[in-house]
């Protein structure tokens, strides 16, 4: 029996598996245990998890493919913590993660909690910009683990633990992927379980390494939200539409332009003080005007690639009554 039990479902991402295991050699919390699930990879890390059995209390496990959500679900199974704790693969864990997890605990009553997440300094300036984006209060509100987030707080899956209880009871992931650790989330809370944010619990998230691969993890996301409302339609907010208001107001306002020049300029002014305002926001925190300006770019793709997926599965949905 172990405090805590660490699950790390992977698909093809060795290397992503050996930076994350590094990392965890590194915690100054030691009571836990770590599962990395391989969800039908050809590319397999079985030969990394091998280097760390010395280092690690380390267990590696092989299943055919069937999404991160039943993968996580085979860790939970076969975990022997008290709490279970699920990583991304393309995580880095700060050495003090789990004392501060377990200090929280200790003080306060909860049954699941989450954290934020931030980019390392050694991510490539694609990377930070990516990862502005996806915490900044100008593009997602802040929901992903920030102390201001909009709305009711719900613990995503890259950096998330709950008792052992809540598995118990829940089942665990009933999605095997598209808003599968949300729709988790939004039951583990209609349970009456209690969760949290914890604020200094973060991890270095790594996301996608360039901004064709974060289009189309954005353009999924959109996806998945209609997918999540499938289920919760009482979990489909005003501000889920901002992305999707975002791009047909550009496409308003560029075809303004060529009929009513002066109405169509008015509509676009105001998209250029919106990135205007990230632009600023983005180098004050990140003290790098290059990173700023792709930070810019980066909230582009968010909104616009969100937005497509939200209508393109909006529709769909619609279609099918």
């Amino acid at each position: 029996m172990v405090k805590y039990s660490i699950i790390i479902p992977v698909y093809n991402r060795p290397d992503e598996v050996d930076e994350l295991l590094r990392s965890l050699v590194k915690q100054t919390f030691t009571d836990f245990e770590v599962l990395v699930i391989e969800d039908g990879s050809n590319n397999r890390c079985d030969s990394v998890v091998d280097n760390y059995k010395s280092k690690l209390n380390i267990s590696y496990y092989f299943k055919e493919n069937s999404g991160q959500g039943f993968t996580r679900n085979y860790g939970f199974e076969r975990a022997y913590g008290e709490w279970l704790i699920v990583f991304d693969s393309d995580c880095l864990i700060p050495g003090d993660y789990l004392a501060i997890v377990d200090d929280y605990i200790k003080r306060h009553k909860i049954d699941a909690f989450g954290g934020p997440d931030r980019a390392h300094e050694t991510f490539t300036s694609v990377q930070k910009a990516i990862s502005y984006s996806m915490t900044s209060l100008f593009t997602t509100g802040g929901i992903r683990g920030d102390k201001n987030h909009i709305g009711v707080f719900h613990p995503r899956s890259f950096n998330m633990g709950i008792h052992k209880s809540v598995f118990e009871k829940t089942g665990g992931y009933i999605l095997p992927r598209k808003g599968e650790d949300l729709e988790f989330s939004i039951r583990i809370i209609e349970n009456g379980f209690k969760t949290a944010l914890i604020e200094d619990a973060f991890v270095y998230h790594k996301r996608r390494t360039n901004f064709s691969q974060f289009f189309k993890q954005l353009h999924f996301f959109g996806t998945a939200r209609i997918n999540v409302f499938r289920h919760f339609k009482s979990e489909l907010k005003l501000f889920h539409f901002f992305p999707s208001i975002f791009l047909l107001g550009i496409a308003t306002g560029l075809f303004l332009a060529i009929l009513f020049p002066i109405l169509g300029g008015i509509i676009l002014g105001f998209y250029t003080l919106y990135f205007l305002l990230i632009l600023i926001d983005a180098g004050i925190k990140t003290k790098s005007i290059r990173i700023a300006v792709l930070s810019v770019i980066a909230s582009y793709i968010l909104l616009t690639a969100y937005g497509m997926g939200f209508l393109k599965e909006a529709l769909l949905y619609i279609r099918k009554g």
